[in-house]
This record gives C-alpha cells, structure tokens and sequence, in this order.
C-alpha cells in the first residue's frame, strides 16, 4: 500500500497511518499533513515535518514546482514547537519490568516498616510449605524473597551492554548485598531511575505472567497501605479467578480449582493478608496465560471533533529533517571513498589547505550527494567544512592512540587514568573532534566524578586540552 501511495497516478490519494509514514518514507508529492497526536519529541517532529519537505517540480504544472506544504494540526505541535523550546527528548512510558521492579521495591520497604508480631514459620510449617501445602510464606520469607529478587537482577546486569555501562557505578554501588540496606527514599529513587531501566538478563516469565505479578505486588502494597486503589485490584483478580474457572479442564488449572474458587467468594478477603496474596500469585502466575482472549474487555471510544480557528505558525526550523538526510548520505558516501587522500589526512589528523576543503565539497557536490545550501549549513553548524567532515568520517585509532602516549605510559598512569585516556581516545576516533568541556560531563564523570582534575595535575590537565585543541584545530584550513 505505502508502494501504490508512492506512485502519483495510483490510488491510494491519501494514507492514515499511526508510526509507520513519520519516517523513512520519501513521497516529494505530498502537499499535506495532518498531526492528530500530540508530540512532544524535537526529533519525531521534525521527522514528521521531514515528510512534506521534498522538492518536487512541476506539480502544480510546468515550471510551476513545490515551495510550500500545508500541515493541519489539532494538537498545538506548531504552537508548542514554533517557541523553540528547550527541552530533553520526551521518555517513553515506563516499561513493565520497571514498574515489577518499583512494585517490589516498595514492597520491600513496606514490609520493613510494618512492626510484624509474629516472627514468621515454623520449620514444620516450611517444610509443609515447601511440598505444596496450602500454609502460605511468612512476611518475613516474602520480603526476603523480593529483596533476592531485585539482587539478583542487579547481579544479572551486563556490564558489557553499552546502556549499563552508563550506570555502572550505581551498578556496582547494588551489587553489594549491604548497600540494600536500608532502603531510604533516596536509595528507592537511584534504584527506580538508574537501575530499573536496564536491560536485565534475568526472565521472569511470560508477559501474562509479569502482569500477574504487578497486579498481586499492586495488591499487597495496597492492603499494607491502606489505599482505596484496593477494591479496583481485589476486582480484577475475582475476574482473573473466574475466567481460569472457565478453563478448569487444563489440568495445572484443575489442580488450583478449589483456590480459584475460594477467590471469588466474599468470605476469602474477610481477614485477607500479604501472605494469602502471595500464595495466590505463586500458585497462579504461570495459569494466567490460559486465559481465553474472548474473556478480555473491549474499550470503545466516541468523542466529538471539534476544529477551532485556522492559525498560521511561522516554522524557521523546517530545514532539519532534509539536514539530517544530507549528513546521513554523506557519511555513508565519505566512508566509501575513504582511500581518498584529503580524507587520509583528515583522519591522520594532518592541517588542511583551503583547496582540500574545496575538493571535499566539490566530491559531494558531484556526487549529487548535497547542494550548495547544505555545503553553507553544514560550514556554520560545525563552525569550518573540514570538522564537519571530520565528524562524520572520525580520526585514525593509531594517531589518536600516539597523540595521548605520554597518559597512557606503563608504570606511569593508574589505572582509572588509562580507562579515563581511553575513553577520551574513543570519542575522538568515532567522533573526529571533541568539545574539551565534554571531559566534565557523563560518561567520562562516571570514571572521574569532577572531571579530569581528580586524575591529573594540573599542568597535565592543560597538556590533555592543549592535545585535543590541536587535533579539532587540524580540520580547519
């Protein structure tokens, strides 16, 4: 469909999409758009705009080519981003392991605030526990359980994953079984906003499964809370009850039939408690994928539109979509012909010339890969032609590498200055030059949390800016 769409002279005429048409797809034809949802992402809008920015000649008959395109918005985008906001990226919504993750956390913490009588089981009662009795775990076990719990997905954490790499020092900081205690609220908000994020190695199940544990951890914590939020979850667990009553004919199902039924009568939550709960999830967690999809509610939605006055928004930004493009092109093109020899002395680090610079944009200009508008911005934005090639195609490992010998020398440096060198020899390989105020922010804090000044003296301190400037100052003529 999106190939029929493409072709001027077949239908479709007009495509209603959600995602799939905000990027990547390149139709000069377009003359309108229409924002229906509300963006709050500089980049996902900007792509969005990207898609009415294609030339196109002759369409509105000869000589007569695309200069504008018209966008309806319902939202306020235009208005909100015609401001210039400063803003960060929007985050998506929390994933669910980050919410079981913050469920358990809490419940940890409210479980050792609560001032528990009795000081847990028997070893009889465990070991009936153990072989499949009814006699559900103490507070004391599940709290234990869940602290187990959020350890060992710290523990399974890789710290060769570029994400957890960021925050190995938090990392690190809660591989340690004394760190977790206690768990105040700063504690709770590192953990929730460093840790739960990153990609764990640990599985937990299906996702019916997952959402199973969230509702009962939700449930648990509302009881010991007191919240109101308890009736809602008490609710949806009958109706989780019943719908596995549907499926009795499973056997693993049959098996926990008495308790499926005794959930849903009122007698059951007279009296309720954090332990019965937690049997309950342990028993049934791994039933719920059972359940037949018919049994899920369907939401249906009917609201009327209502379209207010047209506005024109003045959009001076509309470029950066199209830009974006060109240093895409360009970097894919410059890497392709990396044997060419103003190139080797780019990445060698080696001065310019003006007339190497002049070859540079002459070679993308006849490749068709820009135009002599996208040669100026690309000039002003990295402030000189050469450091915006230079960012695109990076320096030489080797260069790099000798350039910051002396750091690096054996029996010289620590170790934290190696690894803090090196990662200085990194960016400015991937990157070709480097802004030296970068030294004081993450990743390289992570090393050296107030900047190169905690590893060096000061006059190697100037020596390492000193070496960066130079290299940034050889690609510019």
């Amino acid at each position: 469909m999106i190939d029929d769409f493409s072709k001027e002279t077949k239908a479709p005429h007009i495509a209603i999409s959600v995602d799939m048409l905000d990027t990547g797809i390149d139709v000069p034809e377009v003359l309108n758009l229409v924002f229906f949802k509300q963006i709050r992402s500089k980049t996902k809008f900007w792509q969005m705009m990207g898609r009415g920015t294609r030339l196109c000649p002759d369409i509105f008959g000869p000589g007569q080519d695309k200069e504008f395109f018209r966008v309806f918005d319902y939202c306020q985008n235009l208005e909100f981003f015609g401001a210039s906001p400063e803003l960060k990226e929007a985050g998506t919504a929390k994933s669910l392991s980050e919410r079981l993750f913050a469920a358990r956390l809490d419940l940890v913490r409210a479980l050792d605030e609560k001032v528990c009588k009795a000081e847990g089981l028997s070893e009889g009662q465990q070991t009936a526990y153990a072989l499949g009795d009814e006699a559900p775990p103490s507070e004391a076990v599940i709290q234990a359980d869940a602290l187990k719990t959020l350890q060992d997905t710290v523990t399974s954490l890789n710290l060769n994953n570029f994400l957890v790499r960021q925050r190995r020092r938090a990392v690190e900081k809660y591989r340690e079984p004394k760190a977790w205690v206690p768990i105040d609220d700063d504690k709770r908000k590192e953990l929730v906003d460093e840790i739960a994020p990153l990609p764990s190695e640990r599985g937990f199940g299906t996702e019916e499964a997952k959402r199973f544990d969230l509702l009962m951890l939700s449930l648990q914590l509302a009881l010991l809370k007191g919240s109101k939020r308890f009736d809602t979850l008490r609710k949806q667990l009958v109706e989780i009850a019943s719908a596995l009553e549907d499926q009795s004919g499973i056997p693993a199902i049959a098996q926990q039939a008495m308790l499926i039924e005794e959930i849903q009568t009122t007698e059951w939550w007279e009296g309720i408690t954090v332990p019965l709960l937690e049997l309950v999830r342990l028993r049934l967690r791994d039933l719920v994928q059972h359940i037949d999809k018919s049994r899920k509610a369907v939401v249906y939605s009917n609201f009327a539109d209502e379209i207010g006055d047209g506005i024109e928004h003045e959009l001076p930004q509309v470029g950066e979509a199209d830009f974006a493009r060109f240093k895409q092109k360009a970097r894919h093109f410059l890497r392709v012909h990396g044997d060419n020899i103003v190139l080797h002395k780019l990445r060698q680090g080696r001065p310019l010339t003006p007339t190497d610079l002049n070859a540079l944009e002459k070679m993308l200009l006849d490749a068709g890969i820009g135009e002599a508008g996208d040669i100026e911005r690309a000039r002003e934005t990295s402030k000189g032609f050469g450091r915006f090639v230079r960012s695109l195609v990076g320096l030489d490992r080797g260069m790099v590498s000798e350039a910051f010998g002396e750091f690096l020398a054996m029996g010289v440096a620590t170790a934290t200055q190696i690894e803090f060198v090196n990662m200085v020899i990194e960016h400015l390989t991937d990157q070709g030059v480097m802004d030296p105020a970068l030294l004081y922010e993450p990743p390289f804090t992570d090393v050296a949390p107030t900047g190169p000044d905690q590893l060096f003296d000061e006059e190697k301190v100037d020596r390492l800016f000193t070496k960066i400037r130079v290299l940034n100052d050889s690609a510019v003529a």
